[in-house]
């Protein structure tokens, strides 16, 4: 079998092509997806500030909450914290008393914005600098290299890095501000890595009192713990009793490259968006590739009918075929998954640096390359070409010889009464998704995951019932194509009589429209309704905003000044819960805004469907209606959260509202959620000027010039809040673009293999007085009908999950649907079609017909 497996493959090297090049793709993006998994799992980084101590005490970077899974057993999942916890300071003694401590150096923190020459400076990979303790420099490489300690608390110490970034030298004045005006700092000294290191994030040192005063919460907490051991003290004891004096706390142990994970919180983050991100991406591709193989092997099997009958007919059991067919599907997945992973490398290159300019991982991510994608990236298309080309030539391999013989002369005229059951059952699965869909219509996500699952449960009826559906479907368009004269009559007639072969053309299309409409479609009316809820909702007149984050200091003066009526400063944040679908539950994060109570009516319209949002208050929270039916919580009721540095947080549940696209899922007291962010600033502040304001605008500006970097505006910019919403519909873009890609392959190789079997058929017509226009005219117009048979199924079968997504996002069954999308959608894969069959037909024409009906199929 291998043997005729690999003659079949050399002698039908064309027909083959199209699926090879499928599977390489998929070994490419599987690989790709394999590696930024392995990335997200293994991505921890070196320690630098804690290289020196051999255990560090921090806070765990995730919050641990209990849910229950669909067969009600119960299980502990972990959520990344978007925020940096804090441990209390009076811990230290605790663990100074344990055997084998010599001593316990306390990490106090302050994010700051660097101002030098009327500039702001970031720090290394555009970070916000950080400010520590120089008590804390024992901890990590740095030592100093110019000047002096900081002997007073308006003197600082920069790493060499930062400094020559902002072009200063020991003696020269620096401002530094956190959460109020900036403070003059004289630049006493400068310290580096050992080694000359670039460190990855710029620091500076300062006095506790400098610290303290740039960051006031540093006062009674810390951000982490180095303890310092005698010399040949084993770390692994020391940290056992470290656990265990702290097991009721929020703290973590770290040593050893742990200590990295500590140091770098972001590096987490990103880690966990990676892991979600690729498997994701994985998983839709993988999806399609199941798709197009099955649709590749099945028309090049199809093709291949009177070679099949021949072979059963001279004696080959069906258990010899299919190892032949396994065989070159094995031969041909092998060969596609080595030199796809190569293309992967290139793939996860693009992806990261696409990744990290989004804000999704850091500006520093560097992927971890390891054999382990790459193996499963060739065994998974191995496999996967081995599957869809047993489920291809399942009936090939099973009929008599003399029935092969006679469908190999002549193509069946009906489906086979399998066809038409599993069609059946399949429309009646996703009639049935779609009446759970509109009877759960308040429930956020199970209507968004049953979206998902009636595409999937569309497009595969629109492949097995193909045929009936093309039947149907030309027969409409028999009639237009009958006035175009003698090819439009050979059109319609090739139509008719060639269901299955016309339907082999049309599903890659439907694949790719309904897939890339629905994935896009749900992205433009989300950020549609964010941008009008965000329109809509915003009742205050002047802005107030900075790249860097704005002081809360600034809302208090605004408030005060003559003709403002209200102002607040929003504070912007995540919080995690568990949520329920259809029975199963998850941990969410959802994102969290902090708004004055005082001010919120005044500035801010959140369209309140029950409850009162006046009541808010530091021990209660307002939800928007998508939070409600994630969490399952209403007005009275009592949430359960965890705020975005991982305190828990119990507060009753006062308002349920309606934007929460545009604003944010959950609604807290402002301070509240302030005193739990990293950097303790606002993202804007909200002012309202009264009814005799006066020139308001003007005080303002003259504010916020106390304030270097922040700018004033009419409006709260909408693309600033659904920033992180576009981040997320770019990658389902990638998504698109892959599936586009994919469908195209399919679609370019269905046509023109359709197209290369049918030349005897054109010598005939020629024979019989058919000219080459007239030819050429019949498959462009039977192209036309592929492409309008396409898109128009294509769009219809995408209707129901948009409409069930728009009930989601909007209430309401009308998606938001740009004309040009959906004709860059439709007019992509329709040129493909077109090319796919013109191409081949101008080549074979230019046979002479005498020559061609000669030709063996």
């Amino acid at each position: 079998m291998l043997r005729l497996a690999l003659a079949t493959l050399r002698s039908r090297a064309g027909a083959f092509a199209a699926t090879f090049t499928a599977l390489l793709l998929a070994a490419a993006v599987v690989s790709a997806c394999g590696v930024l998994l392995e990335s997200g799992l293994r991505s921890a980084l070196p320690p630098e500030r804690y290289d020196k101590a051999p255990v560090i005490v921090a806070a765990s970077p995730s919050a641990e909450l209990e849910v229950k899974s669909a067969d009600g057993s119960l299980y502990r999942s972990a959520q990344p914290l978007p925020e940096r916890s804090r441990l209390d300071a009076s811990l230290a003694d605790a663990i100074a008393a344990i055997d084998g401590v010599t001593s316990v150096v306390p990490d106090r923190r302050a994010t700051v914005r660097l101002l030098a020459g009327g500039r702001s400076v970031t720090g290394a990979n555009g970070a916000v600098p950080q400010a520590h303790t120089w008590e804390s420099r024992v901890l990590g490489g740095y030592h100093l290299t110019a000047g002096h300690r900081p002997e007073t608390s308006r003197q600082v110490v920069l790493d060499a890095d930062l400094a020559e970034r902002a072009g200063l030298r020991v003696g020269d004045d620096v401002r530094l501000m956190s959460t109020a005006t900036p403070l003059t700092f004289e630049v006493t000294g400068l310290v580096t890595l050992d080694r000359g290191r670039t460190p990855r994030q710029s620091v500076l040192f300062a006095s506790t009192a400098a610290v303290e005063k740039l960051a006031p919460a540093s006062r009674t907490s810390v951000d982490a713990f180095g303890v310092l051991t005698a010399p040949g003290t084993p770390t692994g004891p020391v940290a056992e009793q470290i656990e265990k004096t702290l097991k009721n706390t929020n703290a973590s142990v770290y040593t050893g490259g742990g200590r990295g994970e500590a140091e770098f919180t972001d590096v987490a983050v990103g880690a966990a968006a990676l892991v979600e991100l690729a498997t994701a991406i994985g998983g839709n591709v993988m999806l399609v590739a199941v798709f197009v193989l099955c649709a590749t092997t099945s028309l090049a099997i199809r093709h291949r009918r009177r070679e099949m009958a021949l072979l059963r007919a001279i004696g080959t059991t069906p258990g010899q075929l299919h190892r032949m067919i396994a065989a070159e599907s094995a031969l041909a997945g092998l060969t596609a998954g080595v030199l796809g992973c190569p293309l992967g490398v290139g793939v996860v290159s693009w992806l990261s640096g696409q990744f990290a300019g989004r804000g999704i991982v850091p500006p520093d991510f560097q992927p971890v390359i390891g054999p382990l994608p790459f193996l499963t990236a060739v065994t998974a298309t191995v496999l996967t070409a081995m599957g869809a080309a047993w489920f291809a030539a399942r009936r090939a391999a099973r009929i008599r010889p003399t029935e092969a013989l006679r469908e190999a002369a002549a193509e069946p005229d009906r489906l086979g009464r399998g066809r038409l059951v599993a069609g059946g059952v399949l429309l009646t699965l996703a009639v049935s998704v779609l009446g759970l869909g509109l009877a759960y219509r308040t429930d956020f996500m199970t209507l968004v995951g049953m979206a998902n699952s009636l595409v999937l449960v569309l497009v595969m009826a629109a492949a097995v019932l193909g045929p009936v559906l093309t039947r149907a479907a030309t027969a409409l368009l028999a009639p237009l194509m009958l006035r175009t004269g003698v090819a439009g009559w050979l059109a319609a007639a090739n139509s008719r009589a060639h269901a299955a072969r016309t339907a082999a053309a049309v599903t890659p299309l439907i694949l790719a429209v309904s897939f890339a409409a629905t994935v896009v479609f749900t992205q433009t009316t989300q950020l549609d309704r964010s941008a009008q809820e965000i329109r809509s909702g915003t009742m205050a007149d002047q802005v107030l905003t900075s790249a860097a984050g704005v002081s809360p200091d600034l809302a208090r003066r605004a408030a005060a000044l003559p003709g403002v009526s209200a102002a607040t400063g929003v504070v912007r944040s995540r919080a995690v819960g568990v949520g329920s679908l259809l029975g199963t539950e998850e941990t969410v994060s959802l994102t969290a805004q902090g708004l004055q109570p005082s001010a919120l009516s005044a500035t801010v319209d959140l369209d309140a469907r029950e409850g009162d949002l006046a009541d808010l208050a530091p021990d209660t929270v307002a939800l928007s209606t998508t939070a409600s039916s994630w969490l399952g919580l209403g007005v009275g009721d009592r949430a359960h959260l965890y705020l975005g540095d991982g305190t828990p947080f119990t507060g009753k549940v006062i308002a349920v509202y309606g934007r929460g696209l545009g604003f944010a899922d959950l609604t807290f007291d402002h301070d509240l959620l302030l005193s739990h962010t990293t950097a303790g600033v606002d993202h804007s502040v909200l002012v309202r000027s009264g009814s005799r304001s006066g020139d308001v605008a003007d005080q303002l500006s003259t504010l916020a010039r106390a304030y270097p970097g922040t700018a004033l505006s009419g409006a709260l910019a909408a693309d600033d809040l659904v920033a992180e919403q576009r981040a997320m519909a770019w990658v389902n873009y990638v998504v698109v673009g892959l599936i586009i890609a994919y469908t195209a392959l399919t679609v370019v190789n269905t046509q023109a293999m359709n197209t290369a079997s049918r030349q005897r058929e054109f010598a005939l017509l020629r024979l019989t007085g058919a000219t080459r226009a007239q030819l050429l005219g019949m498959v462009r117009r039977e192209s036309a009908a592929v492409v309008i048979v396409g898109a128009v199924l294509g769009t219809l079968l995408a209707a129901p999950p948009l409409a069930l997504v728009a009930l989601a996002l909007t209430g309401g069954p009308m998606p938001t649907v740009p004309v040009p999308g959906w004709l860059a959608i439709v007019g992509t894969t329709g040129l493909l079609a077109v090319a796919g069959a013109l191409l081949p037909s101008r080549l074979m024409l230019r046979a002479r017909p005498v020559d061609a009906i000669g030709t063996k199929d």
